[in-house]
């Protein structure tokens, strides 16, 4: 692809390092920037280096947040004894969209997978496990996707905290194998939620 001007291409280039934009696609959004006022794209520029600069991880759930502990965790009609351990912020915000959730959140930062080097110190369950044992958890709910990196995290997970008087279970099978939380319809999301099963049961049954 030819630039007549370098300004052009490297606004391109920086565009299609985002997920799912190829450089055609990185060309029309920059080209229709360049035809917006330059107030727009002053606001653009300045809400993402806003949120680059100024972006906080609850001290609590580690769930995005502007603040030092969430919306969600410092919401008193929430339960705090159910705990639901979700992989990214994605899948908080498909949970909440249901509306048939009202415990908190662990976010974990992802999934354990040897194939990309990322283990159990790479993610937040060092800090789920210490939450667990302060006692005032009655349940964890396994809410990552049906993958083999999802069920190694859940299972790692339950053995961390196998020796505590903590009720876990995951959700029901109404999401496909293979899914990811976020692509998920609200109601066949909001039934698997409901629906959960002890974890130990989805063991046995895969």
């Amino acid at each position: 692809m030819e630039f007549s001007s370098k300004l052009l291409e490297n606004a391109v280039y920086e565009i299609s390092q985002l997920p799912g934009i190829g450089k055609r696609t990185a060309l029309r959004l920059a080209l229709h920037l360049l035809k917006q006022p330059t107030a727009q794209t002053e606001r653009l520029t300045g809400a993402l280096e806003n949120l680059r600069n100024n972006i906080k991880f609850c001290s609590s759930c580690h769930n995005i947040s502007d603040v030092l502990l969430c919306e969600i965790c410092s919401n008193p009609k929430r339960d705090e004894t159910i705990v639901c351990v979700v992989e990214d912020i994605r899948d908080v915000m498909a949970i909440e969209n249901t509306g048939q959730f009202r415990g908190l959140y662990h976010v974990l930062g992802g999934k354990i997978s040897p194939m990309e080097c990322v283990g159990p110190q790479d993610l937040t369950i060092k800090s789920l496990v210490e939450k667990a044992k302060q006692g005032k958890i009655n349940e964890l709910i396994f809410a990552l996707s049906s993958t083999m990196e999802g069920d190694t995290t859940n299972f790692y997970i339950f053995k961390q905290l196998e020796h505590l008087a903590i009720k876990t279970s995951t959700i029901a099978r109404g999401i496909s194998v293979g899914d990811e939380l976020e692509y998920a319809d609200e109601v066949t999301l909001g039934r698997s939620i409901v629906n959960r099963i002890p974890f130990e049961n989805a063991i046995k049954a895969s």
